[in-house]
């Protein structure tokens, strides 16, 4: 007990009258006491209460945050996927436009770009057979696939129509401005519904080769018609009496090039007086047979090659293996891009890029071969008139310098073709090529026998008598070999021609040995040098007139051999002249190419 309590008690006993006149005051304070005592317990009790519920509001918090994170979890999850789901809506839905478009339109250009894009739905769609509802529209992309093969092959074989029916049509419009606009179309069918394409393929097939059948067939008449005008047959040299024999034609030798005078057209067959050479002829049906050859496979390659479908998304990729204007098939852009390595390259890099290229390399030649049957199809009628007109120019065997021509423009076609790119037609001008050198060989082979005949006196034909020769005859053999030695130079840039240089050999030693049997029936050794010596010096002057051919190596080395039989035969006269004066005093005359040091024979 404190003092104050104390001293409190101490002095109420002592002084009752106090207490009780401040009884009212402790009374009033009690109650104070109380009521702050019951409010306290009352806080008390609310301060446990607000415990107990903030207790439970940090748990439902907690409950919350938990929650949050889920959802939040769960938001990330769908923002992953929301991109790859909606491109798959994207790609397996037909769009209603789409749709609409395939269904109430007819074919026309509006329908290259959309047939692309459903065609890219389709396949990814088929890609994605184990997403239900994929499967659920693949019922209705396989009708729509339907209605557009079904409306495609009406369209396709609607425009094989003119070219079926009408000769007269235009085929390279037709392939360039229609057909090849409409690839996609096709492209689509090849890789959509093969037999469509199948079915198309062969319509065209048929179209194009009744209509090149009957233009060719109807050429091909013509120019016979023309050819039956001018007979040309092969007489030899000793016996030929064609005036042209006697100078050469530098008109016909153009026709050896491409680059030249204009083709003869089928209605010149019309004008009965209207004539050409064989050569003409010949010139004019290789010339429209190799525009339209090469112009036929180029478009065959460029439209029934099955190529995938471009993604629109890989355009710069696949860029890299589109072949090159530099490159005709693309050959060496694909080697580049297969053997290039990015990096280092090991050994297995490498088996695996000559696997490719293995692979990639058989792909063409599978490519190349049904190329090359198809446009085999289509142009085997005109190989068959080609090769049986040249077989009509053959029998009978023409001039040997008109068959040259015809030689030297089927080498000049055949390099032509070759920088266009059609394998077969260059087999082809190859195969006619090879008929011809037998054929030219058999005429200089006559004109050799015949030359020789002569030469060693006897007769040139079997019930013919021996021909005697005089100056005239001799001097008519003579030009008529100049004319078919510079002829035979201007066809030929090449020195070096076996076979056609060879054939002049023995033709040229049979010409020296007709010459030497002509002038030994001089008894004179002086007149019979002269005659020899003026002989020689008119082959020269007749060679020397072809100014722009004396530096052709052969023209050089001919003029060269009768120069030095000139000078030996100018040098027994004057010898024989100057022991009948009985001085040694002899001009000598010297050929300004008789000293040039070369060979007097032919490779």
């Amino acid at each position: 007990m404190s003092t104050s309590e104390s001293s409190e008690q101490t002095l109420v006993h002592s002084d009752p009258t106090l207490y009780r006149a401040r009884a009212k005051d402790y009374v009033e304070l009690h109650d104070q006491v109380e009521t702050s005592v019951n409010l306290l317990n009352s806080l008390e009790a609310f301060l446990s209460t607000f415990q107990k519920d903030l207790s439970a509001v940090s748990g439902q918090i907690s409950d919350l945050q938990d929650r949050s994170k889920g959802i939040e979890t769960r938001l990330k999850s769908r923002r992953k996927i929301e991109k790859p789901l909606s491109s798959l809506i994207t790609d397996i839905t037909i769009p209603p436009y789409l749709a609409t478009l395939i269904l109430d339109s007819d074919v026309g250009e509006s329908w290259i770009l959309a047939i692309e894009e459903f065609e890219r739905r389709l396949d990814t769609a088929k890609g994605r057979s184990r997403v239900k509802a994929a499967r659920d529209l693949g019922e209705v992309s396989e009708g729509l696939r339907i209605v557009a093969a079904t409306k495609l092959r009406a369209f396709f074989l609607a425009l094989f129509q003119p070219i079926r029916s009408n000769v007269t049509t235009n085929m390279q419009v037709i392939q360039t401005s229609v057909l090849l606009k409409y690839r996609p179309l096709f492209a689509f069918l090849q890789r959509q519904a093969p037999n469509v394409a199948n079915e198309i393929q062969r319509s065209y097939v048929g179209a194009a080769r009744v209509y090149y059948e009957t233009g060719f067939r109807r050429y091909a008449r013509s120019l016979g018609w023309i050819k039956s005008r001018t007979v040309e047959k092969l007489e030899t040299i000793v016996l030929s009496e064609r005036t042209r024999d006697m100078s050469v034609d530098p008109e016909r030798v153009e026709f050896a090039k491409i680059e030249g005078p204009g083709v003869t057209l089928a209605y010149m067959a019309d004008d009965k007086t209207h004539k050409a050479p064989v050569e003409a002829l010949v010139r004019s049906l290789l010339l429209v047979f190799m525009d339209n050859a090469t112009a036929e496979y180029t478009f065959v390659t460029t439209f029934f090659t099955v190529d995938p479908l471009a993604d629109p998304q890989e355009e710069p990729q696949s860029a890299l293996f589109t072949p090159g204007l530099l490159s005709p098939d693309g050959r060496e852009q694909r080697m580049s891009v297969a053997g290039s390595d990015h990096g280092g390259r090991d050994r297995s890099g490498s088996i695996v890029s000559a696997n490719g290229m293995q692979s990639l390399a058989a792909a063409m030649r599978e490519e190349q071969a049904s190329s090359d049957a198809i446009w085999k199809q289509i142009m085997d009628p005109v190989l068959e008139y080609t090769q049986t007109f040249i077989a009509t120019v053959l029998d009978p065997v023409p001039p040997a310098v008109p068959l040259l021509t015809m030689i030297r423009l089927t080498e000049d076609v055949m390099a032509e073709i070759q920088k266009r790119a059609c394998p077969p037609a260059e087999s082809f001008i190859f195969g006619l090529r090879l008929k011809m050198w037998p054929v030219f060989q058999k005429a200089m082979t006559e004109h050799v026998d015949a030359l020789k005949k002569l030469a060693e006196g006897g007769s040139t034909g079997y019930f013919s008598r021996a021909v005697a020769t005089t100056d005239a005859v001799v001097s008519n053999i003579c030009k008529r070999y100049v004319v078919m030695f510079n002829s035979f130079v201007t066809l030929t840039e090449q020195a070096e021609e076996t076979m056609i240089f060879s054939s002049l050999l023995r033709l040229r030693l049979e010409l020296a040995k007709l010459i030497t049997r002509h002038t030994e029936q001089i008894s004179d050794p002086i007149a019979k040098a002269t005659a020899q010596s003026t002989l020689y010096e008119n082959l020269l002057q007749s060679l020397r007139k072809g100014t722009h051919l004396t530096v052709h190596l052969k023209s050089q080395q001919e003029i060269a051999y009768w120069a030095n039989l000139e000078e030996e035969a100018r040098r027994k006269s004057c010898r024989r002249t100057s022991s009948r004066r009985g001085d040694n005093i002899c001009i000598r005359k010297v050929h300004p190419i008789a000293m040039v040091n070369i060979r007097y024979i032919y490779a």
